[in-house]
């Protein structure tokens, strides 16, 4: 078996090139190689707790991340799913990821929690309210029936114009340090246009909307 640890702001994932892999406590995931083609990678991603997840922004990036460091390349393609990140180099261990389209739903109710649903190729949704809450609202709407597949939950404090505060409970982990699929969504859901920052506890990541695509930015690196 060969794999290796990589980190994007906290977020710890295994990259493993073959299905012998065990996982161990500390991990965010791990990104199941399946196949690779040139700059291209076809991967699965697996939650801590079995499931499959069909996107992660911060996953994608460490895939893409492996895979230039294996080729030399300033470029890769991550495929996951029906869906294909293009991912380049821009700095030293920085890299940018163009997310695709994302669908930004009307405002919702459920419990007496109201929350903005997004689609970034994974579900979510985002609750403006004081991210301390997150241990309460997380669980909540993780599980509840409205998203029978269940959901990942951004808890959002308005900061600025084009930068928030936020925490993010990811489906099938529990609360991590960062997610780059939860940062397109919450400026989905914020700004629907331009450039926002979204500070994590783990670190920063910039996202840059136009015309309904994102397009991420942020670290990583090897572990």
């Amino acid at each position: 078996m060969t794999s290796s640890r990589w980190q994007a702001h906290g977020n710890v994932y295994l990259v493993a090139e073959s299905d012998e892999y065990t996982m161990a406590p500390g991990l965010d995931g791990v990104m199941r190689v399946l196949d690779v083609d040139g700059d291209a990678v076809r991967v699965a991603i697996v939650n801590p707790d079995g499931s499959l997840a069909e996107m992660s922004g911060n996953g994608t990036r460490i895939a893409a991340a492996w895979l230039m460091d294996r080729t030399g390349s300033d470029e890769a393609h991550v495929h996951v799913g029906p869906r294909v990140v293009d991912v380049r180099r821009v700095g030293e261990r920085l890299y940018e990821s163009d997310m695709g389209d994302v669908t930004v739903g009307e405002p919702e109710s459920v419990e007496g929690i109201e929350f903005v649903p997004v689609d970034v190729g994974n579900p979510h949704a985002v609750v403006f309210a004081d991210p301390a809450r997150l241990l309460e609202i997380g669980p909540l709407l993780e599980t509840h029936p409205r998203f029978p597949n269940r959901t990942n939950v951004q808890v959002v404090r308005r900061d600025a114009p084009g930068e928030v505060t936020a925490r993010v409970w990811e489906r099938g982990v529990g609360e991590t340090t960062a997610s780059g699929s939860s940062a397109v969504a919450v400026a989905a859901a914020t700004a629907g246009e331009g450039d926002v920052l979204v500070p994590f506890p783990g670190g920063d990541l910039r996202v840059r909307l136009r015309d309904g695509r994102a397009t991420l930015t942020g670290p990583a690196e090897p572990v």
